[in-house]
């Protein structure tokens, strides 16, 4: 294996490991962040034919990780008690910084999409940084903080300059907690735009048995939120957590990491029209999902039960169906994940905090998902002397070369 430092720009280094035949150009990239406090770093694997994935680099976020405080003690994986640490929006990719506060913005080379250059490191408008989403519609980016300084900080994107705050574009969450939060109960776990952009969805952890709700804000076409949201409480949720639209519908399928997962309905306005929570067989804490285009399923991880369940939702009544459950490494820490569609397939990357790894499973159609990789990177960051943490991992999204 070969090892390679290369300055990628005068604030960020690369370290490469170039372990592919030569000619063999990436497909795409998947990325997480090791979010140690020391000093966060991107985690970059190229995707080649197959679905498979190579090492890539390891890329300083200019910014620090930061891990939430469990209660009870001790802490374990899921660090920020979130999905969305790390976003992918068209050649960019965007990161959080827990620790420091901040969001550090980067582009991608299209040919060696491990090769990042970072544009710059901004401020979160909060504390604890942990989830971001980008609207499809208006390109604004908008960060939830669930730290001391709670809230929802939008900004505007520039290639040269990076992220700009909208003036007066902060929101309040009104929740008491500290910096670091303590959790899961009572934590911000993620953000997502409506499919038409109309909506942010913001979802809100309970203390078991109260529980918690996704806050809505209405979204104006220059990026700016209402000044306050309206909530939507699930009558049997608990810990609402990962959110996903549902294609070509006005509702949304959140995991419950309490009580498995919930289909919302808000096609009467801000406030969900019904919320049906399912649960799931064997479920510990399922935390995040996500959907493929080819299965047309979602696809939910449990960190607690190291087990992918495979849901279909109709779009005409938004019945839910759990399609198949498949076990992974037990103990793994199966936690974010994110799909790939290369050269007409779908690849599910599976964060393994445990196992210092990524699984890879290839989405042959629905109900036939199939385990082709694990990768882990343990050894090349001994190698180029980074410091991981299994329980600190966090965050996965993919790039795919444009065809």
């Amino acid at each position: 294996m070969k090892f390679l430092v290369s300055s990628v720009c005068a604030c960020a280094v690369a370290v490469n490991f170039m372990a592919v035949a030569v000619g063999a150009a990436p497909l795409g990239a998947v990325y997480l962040m090791t979010n140690v406090e020391s000093g966060n770093w991107i985690v970059a694997h190229n995707i080649q034919a197959g679905g498979i994935l190579t090492f890539g680099s390891f890329t300083p976020t200019g910014g620090k990780g930061l891990h939430g405080t469990d209660s009870p003690p001790p802490n374990t994986p899921d660090a920020t008690f979130s999905q969305g640490t790390v976003k992918v929006h068209g050649n960019n990719l965007f990161v959080t910084n827990p620790g420091s506060g901040s969001i550090a913005m980067f582009s991608i080379d299209t040919t060696s999409p491990s090769v990042l250059t970072r544009i710059g490191t901004f401020d979160s408008g909060g504390e604890f940084p942990n989830a971001i989403a980008i609207s499809a519609q208006t390109g604004h980016l908008c960060v939830a903080n669930g730290g001391a300084v709670s809230g929802v900080q939008c900004f505007t994107i520039d290639q040269t300059k990076g992220l700009s705050k909208i003036p007066g574009g902060f929101r309040t969450l009104g929740l008491t907690q500290t910096t670091p939060p303590l959790g899961p109960g009572g934590t911000v776990s993620g953000l997502l735009f409506s499919e038409d952009g109309s909506k942010l969805f913001v979802a809100v952890k309970g203390f078991p048995p109260t529980p918690g709700y996704i806050a809505t804000f209405t979204v104006s076409k220059s990026g700016v939120l209402s000044n306050t949201f309206t909530k939507s409480t699930p009558p049997n949720g608990l810990l609402p957590f990962g959110m996903s639209t549902i294609p070509g519908t006005q509702g949304i399928i959140n995991a419950d990491a309490g009580a498995g997962f919930t289909v919302f309905d808000f096609s009467n306005g801000n406030t969900a029209k019904s919320a049906i929570t399912t649960p799931l067989k064997g479920q510990v804490t399922p935390c995040w999902t996500v959907f493929s285009q080819k299965t047309q399923t979602f696809f939910l991880t449990d960190v607690g039960a190291a087990t992918i369940s495979e849901v279909s939702v109709d779009k005409s009544t938004l019945k839910a169906t759990v399609v198949k459950q498949y076990q992974q490494e037990v103990n793994a820490a199966t936690a974010d994940d994110d799909i790939a569609t290369i050269l007409g397939n779908d690849y599910l990357y599976v964060l393994e905090g445990n196992n210092t790894s990524v699984g890879v499973l290839a989405l042959r159609g629905p109900g036939k998902a199939v385990h082709i990789q694990t990768t882990n990177f343990a050894q090349v960051a001994e190698d180029a002397g980074i410091t991981l943490e299994p329980i600190n991992f966090q965050g996965m999204s993919t790039w795919v070369k444009a065809t």
